[in-house]
């Protein structure tokens, strides 16, 4: 009978792991005080302490440290004793909620027709039930800043919480940002497929790099009769001039997409003529020119660690190296990753990657944290395990930046503890039971 009871507990276990993709719910908000103790707290900033109590209050932090007193009443305690606890991790640049199978055309809304949409808006087309959000979740990633697409001006991105009903519950901190994307200013385009088929007459007629400067120029026309629009008493109001008032106001950052020194050295030319408040996103030549981007107050969000070098007679392991060289430069930098493959999930290891490269382990979590807040804008609300941010927290048996022991046991966001379960987690309990592997 007891065999019998065992067997119909396993099998109601089984059947509720493979519906609870559907079935993962929200948390509730977070009331009164909650303690995590004994664990090694990993501030964020490059502090690490040992044995430490993390109080939470209401969904806020409200103190760190080792003596720190739990009440003997009726309060939430999660002892981690020989755990790490580490800040949330923020995933910096993504289309998460925007696509969700690229081959499948009505699961994807990254961006709209025309080159100048600044008035599009990500967090209208974010999707909070995307299949891709609990993969995330289960490798410590709570935040992500989705932005959406486009072939110069995208539109605004905002940051998200991944642990929402809807895009309005998601919503974290919304359209911070504007998105261009620079055109290639390689004269031949299309890499050796490309050179290939330039060699027998075909490809893009003219002059690439022409028309590319052409574009940037008509960005630089669009902006200053932005700038005049918001100056001036104008009582008709123009969607796509009134969409960029955030972004002269500086309450709005100007995140361009580009990978050249070339293409860099135009992005500099937004901040000396507009004055925005720019961050490169991609980047991968930017060591070549770190002092100069130090210089000029640019930020940087390296996307890929795990890639090749950009041009042929770089190091092959020049984009390990590079988050070292604009650490040693005092860039604002900090990691993501943008692998099609991974979308996202593999941003802990990028960072691994780096502090085997010149970083230490304390400021390659920056780079995923920390740094990331800073370079989204929202540094006063998290980034950090510190008194007065919300508690986005995430708790792991070993080290979060290494494949082999990070295993995420715990994750709150604004103190609410939630569901670690996803879609991988499901298959793989369903093929183990397939196989009777225990």
């Amino acid at each position: 009978m007891k065999k019998l009871l065992y067997t119909l507990s396993s099998l109601l276990l089984l059947s509720g792991i493979a519906t609870a993709q559907e079935t993962i719910y929200p948390a509730k908000q977070q009331k009164g005080l909650m303690f995590i103790t004994n664990g090694t707290v990993h501030i964020g900033n490059g502090t690490v302490i040992e044995n430490a109590t993390v109080k939470i209050n209401n969904g806020k932090i409200e103190e760190v440290g080792t003596n720190i007193a739990v009440p003997a009443d009726d309060v939430r305690v999660f002892n981690v004793k020989g755990k790490h606890v580490y800040p949330g991790l923020i995933l910096p640049a993504s289309g998460l909620g925007l696509i969700e199978i690229s081959g499948i055309r009505s699961t994807t809304d990254l961006n709209e027709i025309g080159d100048v949409n600044p008035s599009i808006r990500s967090i209208s087309a974010y999707n909070a039930d995307s299949k891709i959000t609990n993969t995330l979740r289960s490798n410590g990633i709570l935040l992500v800043h989705t932005a959406p697409q486009g072939s110069l001006v995208g539109g605004q991105s905002s940051v998200v919480q991944l642990d929402a009903w809807n895009q309005e519950d998601a919503a974290y901190s919304t359209d911070m940002g504007m998105h261009l994307y620079m055109p290639s200013l390689l004269s031949r385009q299309g890499g050796r497929i490309g050179a290939l088929l330039a060699q027998f007459g075909f490809g893009a007629q003219g002059d690439p790099t022409k028309d590319a400067l052409d574009k940037v120029e008509a960005v630089k026309q669009f902006f200053r009769e932005a700038k005049t629009y918001i100056g001036s008493d104008v009582k008709t109001p123009n969607l796509k001039l009134e969409a960029t008032r955030a972004l002269f106001a500086k309450k709005q950052k100007l995140f361009i997409h580009c990978n050249q020194v070339k293409q860099m050295l135009l992005a500099i030319d937004f901040v000396k003529e507009f004055g925005f408040d720019v961050v490169l996103i991609g980047a991968s030549e930017s060591w070549q020119i770190a002092d100069l981007l130090k210089a000029n107050n640019i930020s940087v969000i390296l996307s890929q660690m795990h890639d090749l070098p950009t041009l042929d007679d770089d190091d092959v392991d020049q984009p390990y190296k590079t988050p070292s060289v604009l650490q040693k430069a005092g860039v604002l930098f900090c990691i993501n990753d943008d692998d099609p493959q991974n979308r996202g999930r593999n941003l802990p290891f990028n960072a691994g990657t780096a502090a085997t490269y010149g970083l230490t382990s304390e400021q390659a979590l920056s780079a995923i944290t920390l740094n990331t807040a800073k370079v989204l804008g929202i540094d006063n609300m998290t980034g950090s395990i510190e008194k007065g941010k919300d508690a986005n927290i995430i708790v792991s048996e070993g080290d979060i930046l290494d494949m082999k022991s990070s295993i995420v046991l715990h994750a709150f966001i604004q103190g609410r503890k939630i569901e670690l379960s996803d879609k991988h987690k499901q298959l793989y309990e369903r093929y183990k039971y397939k196989y009777a592997i225990k």
